[in-house]
């Protein structure tokens, strides 16, 4: 089913479609990252900050970014294609719910990216991150 890599503690991660709202996954997920040691970058419409982590709104390079984990519907994300892909160039991406887009998907496995879709919030709480 799943082939994915179980991520080391201290591996930069960025959030797309970071967010203020305590009820947004996204917010949550900052908080968990955070929790469990690993250093996050974050990008949301709106600037703000979640748990010491400043959301940026522009895309600008970020190094050493191991992890990509979306939270930006596929409607949302072709502006982060060549962003990710190009730019950042992680290791892995991470589509959660509602982020499933099997085009975009495919781009970061041929360019040798590890993707796939999966609940970050749940591979952290299961020891798969």
């Amino acid at each position: 089913m799943f082939n994915f890599t179980i991520m080391e503690k201290g591996k930069k991660t960025l959030v797309i479609g970071a967010s203020t709202n305590p009820s947004r996954y996204s917010y949550r997920c900052i908080h968990q990252l955070k929790a469990n040691g690993h250093p996050t970058v974050a990008i949301g419409l709106k600037t703000g900050e979640v748990g010491g982590v400043e959301i940026q709104n522009e895309l600008n390079p970020i190094a050493d970014i191991d992890t990509v984990t979306l939270y930006v519907g596929p409607n949302s994300q072709e502006v982060y294609y060549d962003y990710i892909l190009n730019v950042i160039r992680p290791q892995r991406l991470i589509f959660n719910p509602g982020t499933e887009n099997e085009v975009f998907m495919n781009k970061a496995i041929d360019q040798g990216i590890e993707a796939f879709e999966a609940c970050t919030l749940v591979m952290m709480s299961t020891s798969q991150f």
